[in-house]
């Protein structure tokens, strides 16, 4: 899939969703992710597609066929990657996993930023004070993080030991809860 259908797919996914997008945080309770309202009443992929923060992630979530996963009854807990997080991947990482023989490879990375559960922030600190300052955290993708605390913020270190920061935490879904996060997380090598 080439960036330009993957534009044209992201248009088609937002122009689908009908969402009043100017709801203000205080109607939604949620924070607003990418210039968007999140509603608690709608799934995980129903908000995403509504964020401008989101459309790498959303487009790799489709080509990789994890739209109905994702869109399933959960819980789950998505630390979402912003686009400037996948654009600090080295240059053409994010095209070479579109390619079709590295789906795969698309997939377990994507999974790797899912939890089979719907923690919260406060949960998860309280993982991390239990645990003596690190908490690991498994994933749907097999991967095992590291939850930690750093200046007042949850961090979450994957197996190549790069770290990523929570900048919007508690995005309630009805399927779940999304973390926003600034760094992709990677299996291991």
């Amino acid at each position: 899939m080439t960036p330009k259908t993957l534009t044209a797919a992201l248009m088609a996914l937002g122009l689908t969703s009908g969402v009043a997008l100017a709801e203000s945080h205080a109607s939604t309770g949620n924070p607003m992710v990418g210039g968007a309202a999140m509603f608690p009443t709608m799934n995980i992929v129903e908000n995403a597609v509504n964020s401008a923060d989101h459309t790498t992630l959303v487009a790799a979530v489709q080509h990789a066929g994890l739209v109905d996963t994702l869109a399933g009854d959960g819980p789950f807990t998505v630390f979402a990657p912003t686009n400037d997080a996948f654009a600090a991947l080295p240059a053409g990482s994010v095209e070479a996993l579109l390619e079709p023989q590295n789906m795969g490879r698309l997939r377990e990375i994507l999974t790797c930023h899912v939890v089979a559960t719907n923690a919260l922030s406060d949960a998860i600190m309280g993982m991390i004070a239990d645990d003596s300052g690190a908490h690991d955290v498994q994933t749907v993708g097999g991967c095992v993080l590291t939850a930690r605390m750093q200046d007042g913020m949850i961090t979450l270190t994957d197996q190549q030991n790069r770290t990523a920061t929570v900048t919007v935490a508690d995005v309630v879904q009805s399927n779940g809860v999304i973390h926003v996060i600034d760094t992709v997380l990677l299996p291991g090598a």
